[in-house]
């Protein structure tokens, strides 16, 4: 799957703008980042690729890039 779907994928799960959000976006800087932004962002992993994520590693992330590697 190349970045842009990848990207894609995410802006879905957060509930943004497409073409809004690359790499480096800061997710506290994101409106959208919530705990509801969360859980569909599990349940998103969960569904596409097989990923589950716990609550520390959902605190640990902080960019959009952090999530992309849990995208491999």
């Amino acid at each position: 799957m190349e970045l842009k779907e990848k990207l894609a994928l995410i802006e879905e799960a957060l509930d943004t703008e497409e073409g809004v959000l690359m790499p480096e976006t800061v997710l506290d800087e994101v409106d959208s980042w919530d705990s509801i932004a969360a859980l569909s962002l599990i349940a998103m992993l969960d569904d596409n690729f097989g990923k589950t994520l716990s609550g520390k590693e959902i605190k640990a992330l902080k960019t959009v890039g952090d999530i992309l590697a849990h995208m491999e």
